[in-house]
C-alpha cells in the first residue's frame, strides 16, 4: 500500500515507513554526513560497532559490559625486620602515675649516682634528661624507677636498689671482718645499721689490722670475685712509710721480683716519694693479693714497714675520705670497676 500522495500526486518522501524498516531519507539540501550521524528513531535497534582490540567490551545490547570479577591474589606475607626500633618509637604517651606515687626524678638520679639532687635539677632544666623517650624539663616529676626508662645525655641509667657498692676508709687497728668473737672493733660495726636493715654486705679482700685505707663493701658476688682474682690483674695502690733511706736500684729489684717463702713476688710499679728523718715514703702498685704481700716484700729488701695505707683499687680512689667513714660509689666508678673485670 502506497503512502498518500501530495496534492500534485507525488509521494511524500519526508515520512518514513517504520514498519517496512526503510531508513529515513535526507531532507532536500541536507548533507549526507549529517543524515548519517542523526539519532535513530525511538525503538530502533542501535547498530553494533566492530570491536577492536583494546576497546571497552560491549554486551548484546551494545552497551559497555560490566567488568568481570578478577580472582583475588593472596595477601603477601608480612616481612620480618630485624632492625632495632627507634628510640622514640614507643614514646607516644608517657603514663602518668597517680598523685603521690613514684619517686621524684631528681632523687632517682641521685640514688643512681648520676649527680646530687641539686645537680640533677640542673640537668633536668637543661633538657638533658628523658623519661620513656620524652625529654623532661619540669621539676618534681614522679617516676617508677623499676619500670621507667631514664636516660641522661642519651645514656641509660639503670637503678638497681638491690646492688650496693660502698667504699670504707678502714681505720688502723680494726679487723677486716663482719664480726669478731673477741670483741675487737671490726668492719661489721661500721655497717651494722645497713646489715640490720637487711643488706647482705661483704668486704672485697682483706686488710690486716695494722693496715688502713680503702676497702670495698658490696653484695655483688661476681664483681667481688673478679676483683680479688689475680688473673684479672686489677691493681692495688699503697703508700708505705718504711725504715731507712732506700738505695738506688731498690725499685728495679722489686719490679724484677723477690723470692718469698711462698714463691716469687713482684710489684707492677714503684716510686720513692719522700725521705725524712731516716724514713722513706714510697708508692707501690701490684695486682697480687697474697697475705701481707706488701709488708713481706719490703721486709725482704731490708726496709720494714712502719705505716701502710691502701689508696686505690683499680679506678676507685680513696681521696680525702676520713677514716671510719663510708661513701657510695658513683655511677662512673661502678661502671669503671665492671669494665676493669670484663663485666
Amino acid at each position: 500500500m502506497h503512502k498518500p500522495a501530495r496534492r500534485d500526486g507525488t509521494p511524500d518522501r519526508r515520512k518514513t515507513n517504520s514498519r517496512a524498516g526503510n531508513p529515513p531519507r535526507e531532507r532536500r539540501g541536507e548533507p549526507a554526513a549529517r543524515a548519517a550521524t542523526s539519532k535513530p528513531a525511538a525503538g530502533a535497534a542501535t547498530p553494533k560497532k566492530a570491536h577492536r582490540k583494546g576497546d571497552t567490551p560491549l554486551n548484546k545490547r551494545g552497551r559497555p559490559a560490566a567488568p568481570k570479577p578478577q580472582a583475588q591474589r593472596p595477601a603477601a606475607l608480612p616481612k620480618i625486620s630485624n632492625a632495632r626500633p627507634a628510640r622514640h618509637q614507643h614514646a607516644a604517651e608517657r603514663p602518668q602515675l597517680p598523685a603521690g606515687e613514684g619517686v621524684r626524678l631528681q632523687k632517682v638520679l641521685a640514688q643512681a649516682g648520676v649527680a646530687s639532687r641539686r645537680a640533677a635539677e640542673e640537668l633536668i632544666a637543661a633538657g638533658r634528661v628523658e623519661v620513656d623517650g620524652a625529654i623532661v624539663t619540669e621539676q618534681g616529676l614522679r617516676v617508677d624507677p623499676e619500670n621507667a626508662v631514664i636516660r641522661v645525655d642519651g645514656i641509660r641509667v639503670v637503678v638497681d636498689k638491690d646492688l650496693v657498692h660502698l667504699v670504707l676508709n678502714k681505720p688502723r687497728g680494726w679487723q677486716s671482718t663482719m664480726s669478731d668473737d673477741l670483741g675487737r672493733p671490726c668492719v661489721g660495726d661500721i655497717v651494722s645499721e645497713r646489715v640490720a636493715a637487711g643488706q647482705r654486705l661483704f668486704h672485697v679482700g682483706r686488710l690486716d689490722a695494722d693496715t688502713e685505707g680503702l676497702l670495698l663493701l658490696t653484695n655483688d658476688g661476681e664483681l667481688a670475685h673478679r676483683l680479688m682474682h689475680p688473673s684479672y690483674e686489677v691493681t692495688k695502690t699503697y703508700l708505705a712509710t718504711v725504715k731507712g733511706v732506700l738505695p738506688r736500684g731498690i725499685g728495679k729489684q722489686l719490679r724484677a721480683g723477690v723470692e718469698l717463702d711462698d714463691g716469687p713476688a713482684k710489684v707492677d710499679s714503684f716510686a720513692l716519694l719522700q725521705v725524712n728523718e731516716g724514713q722513706s715514703l714510697v708508692r707501690l702498685e701490684l695486682h697480687e693479693g697474697r697475705k701481707h704481700i706488701v709488708r713481706r716484700l719490703l721486709d725482704a729488701v731490708g726496709h720494714p714497714v712502719i705505716r701502710l695505707v691502701r689508696t686505690d683499687i683499680g679506678p676507685v680512689a680513696l681521696g680525702d675520705q676520713r677514716p671510719g667513714t663510708l661513701r657510695v660509689l658513683g655511677r662512673q666508678e661502678v661502671g669503671s670497676l665492671y669494665q676493669a673485670v670484663g663485666l
